[in-house]
């Protein structure tokens, strides 16, 4: 059946997340004259409170939020069986509008591990440079000053950060420094930077920093509330986009097809889940993935949809004096307390001799052969969050602190374990996403999660504010344990002695573990830049293996995890993808 033909453009992007914002929006102000189109299922994030905000940040994990995807991964036996759920922006803007606006970089050398022509540090790093504006220090050579996307203090810092930073720097025994995302500083404490625009106090997002500051370009489109089908192809060579309107963002709209044409370059930008499925849909990827769903395989690519990884989080929340100020209880600074996102420190910690020897056997190998000898990449970050956080996997009603409390957050940056993301057919033909996270699916990884646990406590349990453990929130440790959880009147010790937590203890806690870690959203790798023959889907120049003018951007491509929030590499992705595209039109981008 024939379907209407809209219109034509000469770069049609199927996503519109962070990425996506990001290599349009260069792209139309390296040549305006590029009819561009972006194609996104969820809906603008012009101006909207919700959006540009950063005391808002929350609200997008509401159950009821539209703003994101929750995306339900298959029962895992590591996770005592539970199904967990990985949210990913659905927005203008993606990520970058419903994040936290932690600012923390990866070492540059993870991306010369990628081993991928143009994409090593020392070609990044000047983009690294280009795309933001960092207002905490000058002069500091491997920050950007007159870039699009501000970095700042916020103007508001919560007091527990202080008490954090001081028991590590004596308890924990680190060091201080004000900048750890110089690409290499690690094992550190440090302030916590955030992508908030410090003269305004607003979220410092791809979408209005890349896309709405050019709306006086009338080549430069942003169709919301479309989601895309698949890849139109002539001979392999990718024409069009087939869409619907979105029944989350368009509940009323007609559901029927419709095609926009690209005469230049179809960029598939729509994250590590989506990219993968539409991929998929359109014919490309694994035999026996499409031969179950029914689709006829145009390209034999059996990495579509392999190599899902993400950083694993644990949140573990704590009792406070009353006096601490929490944004969540209502307290406010004047207007600064709207540019806070409660996070002001952070130590990207690797273990020392005394720590490794305290943890398990399982983890032996993997810091050997991974960590031992490269002295920038952190095992965990570990930071404090100045209010209330209860995970996700557990009703918010059945922990629910009685008074003020803040929250241990720490995550693991390189996990062993790696998922998938495919496309499913079910038995009344309904399409659904098969998500396997691998979350804990190495028995390695859990490892740095239970020390985790142990060595946050200690720190928590010496900060001045600290009044005991949400003991709800917590291992539900056995009557008589050293270990068991309770209120306090007030912190102990600097010089206190560890807990000793006996194996009985630490078979309680990885089983909390299982029970409630969760990933931190920082999803990647679903369509791999590496040699086909290692089931690889884009090239060095994110062309797809296999056909013609087709490419992918976004976090989809990294081969390798990384160790920082990824939207730092989300943006740096589209810097260079943009690059790639002009070099390949022939358009000036100097």
């Amino acid at each position: 059946m024939s379907r209407p033909i809209l219109s034509e453009f000469d770069i049609v992007f199927a996503g519109g997340g962070t990425t996506a914002c990001v290599v349009a929006g260069r792209l139309a102000a390296y040549d305006p004259s590029l009819r561009i189109l972006i194609l996104e299922a969820g809906q603008h994030t012009l101006n909207k409170h919700i959006h540009v905000q950063p005391s808002q940040a929350l609200l997008h994990l509401a159950p009821t939020s539209t703003t994101v995807t929750f995306n339900i991964g298959n029962p895992s036996p590591h996770l005592n069986g539970r199904a967990p759920i990985v949210p990913s922006g659905r927005c203008v803007g993606g990520g970058s509008c419903v994040n936290f606006m932690a600012y923390t970089r990866a070492p540059a050398s993870d991306y010369d591990d990628w081993g991928v022509d143009g994409w090593e540090s020392e070609n990044l790093i000047p983009l690294m440079k280009k795309l933001e504006k960092y207002e905490v220090q000058p002069d500091c050579p491997t920050h950007g000053y007159n870039g699009p996307i501000k970095v700042s203090s916020s103007g508001c810092k919560m007091g527990i950060s202080n008490e954090f930073i001081q028991v590590g720097t004596t308890y924990h025994k680190r060091q201080y420094a004000e900048d750890t995302d110089d690409l290499e500083t690690c094992n550190t404490y440090s302030p916590s930077q955030k992508y908030i625009d410090g003269s305004t106090g607003r979220r410092s997002d791809a979408a209005h920093h890349y896309i709405y500051n050019q709306a006086h370009n009338p080549n430069l489109h942003v169709w919301d509330g479309k989601r895309v089908k698949r890849i139109i192809f002539e001979y392999k060579r990718a024409v069009g986009v087939e869409f619907t309107s979105d029944p989350v963002s368009c509940p009323d709209a007609n559901q029927s097809s419709s095609i926009v044409r690209a005469s230049k370059l179809v960029v598939v930008s729509a994250g590590a889940f989506g990219s993968p499925t539409i991929l998929e849909r359109s014919g490309i990827g694994a035999e026996a993935i499409l031969k179950r769903c029914g689709i006829e395989q145009l390209v034999n690519l059996p990495g579509v949809g392999e190599n899902y990884r993400d950083h694993y989080l644990v949140l573990v929340p704590y009792l406070a004096t009353d006096d601490i100020v929490t944004p969540s209880r209502g307290d406010s600074i004047l207007q600064k307390s709207l540019a806070q996102n409660s996070l002001d420190s952070k130590i990207k910690w690797r273990p020392d001799d005394e720590e490794l020897k305290a943890m398990s056997p399982a983890f032996q190998l993997r810091w050997k052969d991974f960590f031992r000898d490269r002295p920038d990449k952190p095992v965990a970050l570990f930071t404090s969050f100045a209010q209330y956080l209860p995970p996700p996997s557990r009703p918010l009603s059945n922990i629910l602190a009685p008074r003020r409390s803040m929250t241990a957050c720490y995550y693991t940056l390189y996990p062993v374990s790696v998922g998938s993301v495919h496309i499913n057919v079910t038995e009344d033909g309904k399409e659904q996403m098969d998500f396997n996270t691998g979350i804990l699916d190495d028995p390695s990884d859990i490892v740095p999660l239970n020390f985790g646990y142990k060595k946050t406590r200690e720190i928590f349990r010496r900060m001045a504010s600290y009044r005991g453990e949400v003991a709800a929130g917590h291992p539900n440790f056995p009557e008589g344990s050293a270990a068991a959880c309770k209120e306090a009147s007030g912190p102990v010790d600097l010089d206190a002695p560890d807990i000793v937590y006996t194996a009985e203890d630490d078979e309680v806690i990885d089983r909390f573990l299982r029970d409630i870690v969760q990933t931190l959203s920082h999803s990647l790798g679903t369509c791999a830049m590496k040699p086909e023959a290692a089931r690889g889907v884009v090239d060095a120049r994110l062309n797809v293996y296999g056909v013609l003018n087709l490419k992918v951007a976004d976090l989809s491509i990294s081969p390798l995890n990384v160790g920082g929030n990824t939207y730092s590499t989300a943006l740096l992705i589209g810097e260079q993808a943009a690059m790639i595209i002009a070099e390949d039109l022939g358009i000036n981008c100097v």
